[in-house]
């Protein structure tokens, strides 16, 4: 990190202090007695405090370049000159916990930092220690998750101060792409799952039937977010992962189902608060277990990969069917339609002898 050398400067009160920035913030001292110096120049006489301030100017920025640290006037905070990897690494974490972010983000950065906090042993985090960090993980969304992560807080580090950067030269792994598999029997697999459990039913009716995300457009849905007679639903952009407003039509085979609570209450946990972010995904692992009837690479995002190939089946659109699914781009929808078996080629396109 570069320190700027102290200035000496003069208050209206013949007072001579020393003043320097580290990280942006402005700090002065009067005397050396926060480093461990007799020198104060405002016991000096008028004429001699500048020469004085100059010296105190110098062991300042000696003291600060070669390790010495002090605690800020008014907090607990440490300032210092030459901070460790370590150290810069922390105070990354804690102005990202200060920042308005979720609780699921800011606990994830916090595990990060942990990890390989706990990996570095010493105070220098180096290229080896990060790749030692993500071998861990054989998946490559786990794998680029972490390091997106981790990537976060190295940015926020050097913004602190810290001179290098350990992950520069170590890329993201290219993830397998998931196919969630359409389901063939879409009727007889809601069945076994209406059979299984009432809550990933509807979800999953929800899913199909309205075109909702399950794990957080349906998983928080409340009464308020319906028309008054259940036949519409209306999501605000901060509520969808487009960031697009949505008004969504409700069939008649879920509006059957719904039994209206309190406008403000979630439509499954019958509370103000909905039910926790993995409830879906820990109910659907358990259908799995037990059913004879999913196949390999089936989830609950199946459902809307169902239902669009559904919608381009009739339509026809690929417009059309990037607006009813709620998707920021074609590209995305065009993902959708991989499960489509679609022969690309007729026999009249093949060569002849």
């Amino acid at each position: 990190m570069k320190l700027n050398y102290p200035r000496v400067n003069t208050n209206p009160n013949q007072k001579v202090f020393v003043s320097f920035f580290i990280q942006n913030k402005r700090y002065r001292l009067y005397n050396g007695s926060r480093i461990g110096s007799n020198t104060n120049p405002n016991s000096f006489p008028l004429d001699q405090r500048k020469s004085i301030g100059n010296l105190l100017a110098a062991e300042v920025y000696n003291y600060l370049i070669n390790g010495g640290v002090l605690e800020s006037y008014r907090n607990n905070e440490i300032i210092s000159g030459k901070l460790s990897d370590k150290d810069y690494l922390t105070r990354a974490l804690n102005n990202k916990l200060k920042g308005p972010y979720s609780n699921k983000y800011k606990k994830m950065l916090q595990g990060v930092h942990n990890a390989i906090a706990a990996i570095m042993k010493g105070d220098s985090l180096t290229p080896n220690h990060v790749k030692l960090y993500l071998d861990r993980y054989s998946s490559g969304v786990s794998y680029n998750t972490i390091r997106r992560h981790l990537n976060v807080l190295i940015n926020e580090a050097i913004q602190q101060g810290m001179e290098h950067n350990p992950l520069l030269n170590i890329k993201s792994r290219k993830a397998k792409a998931m196919l969630n598999k359409p389901f063939k029997e879409i009727a007889k697999t809601l069945d076994d799952i209406k059979a299984y459990n009432s809550n990933l039913y509807l979800c999953c009716l929800m899913t199909y039937g309205c075109l909702l995300r399950p794990h957080r457009e349906v998983r928080e849905l409340t009464w308020n977010d319906f028309s008054e007679d259940l036949s519409y639903i209306h999501l605000s952009g901060n509520r969808n992962k487009s960031g697009r407003n949505r008004i969504v039509p409700v069939p008649i085979y879920i509006r059957e189902l719904l039994v209206k609570g309190e406008p403000h209450h979630n439509i499954f946990s019958g509370k103000h608060k909905p039910l926790n972010q993995d409830y879906f995904k820990t109910l659907w692992s358990r259908f799995k277990r037990q059913s004879n009837t999913l196949e390999q690479g089936q989830t609950l995002y199946s459902f809307r990969h169902s239902v669009a190939i559904e919608i381009f089946k009739r339509t026809g659109s690929i417009t059309k069917l990037q607006k009813a699914m709620g998707h920021s781009s074609i590209n995305v929808s065009l993902t959708y339609l991989r499960g489509l078996e679609i022969t690309e080629l007729k026999e009249e396109d093949m060569p002849l002898i």
